[in-house]
């Protein structure tokens, strides 16, 4: 298992990708140890991801990836929210989003700012 830095990065890596593509920008990326959720998207532009994230395989990563960022674009899974995930990620309806989320206290691993170029 990489060390959580390098656990983080992957993810926040994986989060830039899907911003360029999905064209929005998050102000803020977190990834820490959370227990109920894979990831969250504030009002505010800030993405927050589980850190065990990184242990799902990587259709799931996208998945919960997408779901976030599109909540950018629409706070509510109303038609048009739905419509850009079956764009995006066409087959996000099959994902369990309901996997067993690990106990304990949630731990901020450390935020991370984005800098886009171009």
């Amino acid at each position: 298992m990489p060390p959580p830095l390098h656990r983080r990065e992957a993810l926040c890596q994986k989060v830039g990708q899907w911003s360029r593509r999905l064209k929005v920008q998050p102000r803020i990326i977190r990834v820490q140890r959370m227990t109920r959720k894979w990831g969250s998207c504030s009002t505010a532009g800030i993405i927050t991801l589980a850190l065990d994230l990184v242990d799902q395989d990587a259709c799931f990563q996208d998945f919960v990836i997408a779901h976030e960022l599109l909540h950018m674009r629409t706070p509510n899974h109303v038609k048009l929210f739905k419509a850009l995930m079956s764009l995006h990620v066409p087959d996000w309806r099959r994902h369990d989003v309901n996997r067993l989320r690990p106990k304990g206290r949630a731990q901020l691993i450390s935020p991370v700012r984005l800098t886009h170029s171009g």
